[in-house]
């Protein structure tokens, strides 16, 4: 491997199941390979700034330039972002890439906002280590600190809507999870060697902002690795959507979100032509606004390497028929985890259209109301304390079911189940599992869609038995368990892929 590669380059790259290294790196920046944006990062030695791969600058020479696995590392080892190319605008950067398990949880949980407190020890604690193991691995996996992601997060957040929107710099502050205004201004000079007034400045001089609000709503871009099977993933979404909490029509996804004291909507369309999602929020006020945003790209899955996860995927013959034609499925997140547990849970047993019929009674009777919504928005779907001690059974919920949603809620409310990265996949499907009326099919597809886990696998579902026994009947749970072994750790894909096929012949 090339010298200018650093040993933590070299380790990410070995690790990271890409077979890449510093010579291929340098291949892809000399393309500019979009396949590779948000991938690695390019450090340029002699002027002190990295970039993306499909940065349009002149390509430096090779001995000068150094590969970071995430723009942290680049900015923990000095250098500041290009303006050109503005890395902050980069697909997000798959957290399983070049990373342990228990690092790719702990970056989960930063992007909820694990880290704002910047108490290492609790986040450290959370993953099941201690806060001196934890700091070892993030620089042996990502070449930077927690502490240090976690500020580059939130200071390429504040870039953006710098750079993209007109809002006052004290609301895109507090947007980006700053507690105050001199802390934001102290971190944005010392990422990008400028005051955030200076930046707005810069940007006014090439004209408005590219993100005009639409309906008094702020407007953001948000970037993924094509291809993006965004037909599907909505398809996926529709005959899943709660009545009066989300709706999907006409290619847009709509939903309400907030809290009882302060709520709004987002409403969220597909720009191809653009590689970005198009997601206009409409809120009373902007603070945590990151959250919002952090919440829509794992709802879509914007973060995921389709091509990395395809090219494993169809190496299997049995699924090479379901993937070679869709190959930018993703796995549909949730906007909030218990939410999505209510509605596997109301999913057993029953038809899709069914239990979207209870979770819409469910909503109606126990959430929120919320006013001066768009059409078919009517309510925040309940919290788990709403739910805790609630009459189920008057809205046609069945008393087995009715009384694990409450054992979910009372679970959450004192803190006995998390819904987050926290635990691995086995412990978590141990622990939903203890929730009497939780089987095993229910707790894998939680953690595919809540907690974010590529390998969960519902491998008794019917759907996948049917998809794998080509037409000759359904294969028995344990055959599809033994058979989906091999495409770890990506079998919540397999299941996507699979299930696609069911729809699309529906």
């Amino acid at each position: 491997m090339s010298e200018v590669c650093q040993f933590r380059t070299r380790r990410w790259c070995m690790t990271s199941g890409m077979e890449l290294d510093a010579a291929r790196c340098y291949r892809a920046l000399l393309a500019r390979d979009a396949r590779f944006d948000g991938r690695f990062f390019t450090a340029v030695r002699t002027t002190g700034i990295y970039c993306r791969p499909i940065c349009p600058a002149p390509t430096p020479k090779a001995v000068n330039v150094t590969f970071f696995a995430c723009a942290a590392a680049a900015e923990a080892a000095g250098f500041r972002a290009c303006l050109r190319c503005r890395p902050q605008a980069a697909p997000g950067t798959p957290a399983w890439l070049g990373s342990a398990a228990v690092v790719s949880r702990a970056l989960r949980l930063i992007g909820a906002d694990a880290l704002d407190d910047d108490d290492i020890e609790a986040l450290a604690a959370r993953v099941g280590l201690g806060g001196r193991q934890l700091r070892r691995l993030f620089a042996e996996h990502l070449g930077a600190s927690p502490a240090q992601v976690a500020r580059a997060r939130r200071v390429h957040f504040a870039r953006a809507l710098v750079d993209d929107t007109d809002l006052p710099m004290a609301d895109v502050a507090f947007a980006a999870g700053f507690r105050s205004i001199r802390q934001f201004n102290h971190a944005m000079l010392a990422h990008f060697r400028e005051s955030p007034r200076r930046l707005r400045a810069r940007r006014l001089s090439r004209g408005p902002a590219a993100n005009a609000p639409s309906r008094k709503g702020l407007v953001v871009r948000l970037s993924y690795r094509p291809p993006f099977d965004w037909k599907g993933l909505l398809r996926f979404l529709a005959r899943r959507a709660t009545p009066g909490v989300e709706a999907v029509d006409r290619d847009v996804y709509r939903r309400t979100i907030g809290t009882p004291e302060t709520h709004g909507e987002i409403e969220v369309r597909h720009v191809p032509a653009e590689r970005h999602v198009i997601m206009e929020i409409r809120l009373a006020d902007h603070d945590d606004l990151i959250q919002v945003v952090e919440r829509a790209r794992r709802l879509f899955d914007l973060a995921a390497d389709p091509l990395r996860i395809v090219g494993q995927l169809r190496r299997r013959p049995e699924l090479r028929a379901a993937v070679d034609p869709r190959s930018g499925v993703r796995v549909p997140g949730a906007w909030d985890g218990f939410e999505l547990a209510v509605r596997a849970v109301l999913g057993q047993q029953v038809t899709v259209a069914g239990a979207t019929t209870l979770a819409g009674r469910l909503a109606g009777a126990f959430g929120t109301p919320v006013t001066a919504a768009s059409a078919g928005l009517t309510h925040l779907f309940p919290t788990p304390d709403l739910l805790a001690d609630a009459d189920l059974g008057r809205i046609g919920i069945p008393r087995a079911r009715a009384a694990t949603i409450r054992a979910l809620a009372a679970a959450v409310v004192d803190g006995t189940l998390r819904l987050d990265a926290a635990f691995d996949l086995d412990d978590a499907i141990a622990r939903l599992v203890a929730i009497p009326g939780i089987g095993e099919w229910t707790a894998h597809y939680i953690a595919m869609r809540a907690l974010g886990e590529a390998d969960a696998f519902p491998a008794s579902d019917l759907g996948l038995r049917r998809a794998l026994g080509n037409g000759a009947g359904p294969l028995a749970a344990r055959d599809v368990q033994r058979m989906a072994e091999a495409w770890r750790p990506w079998r919540a894909y397999a299941a996507m892929h699979l299930w696609a096929t069911l729809e699309e012949e529906r």
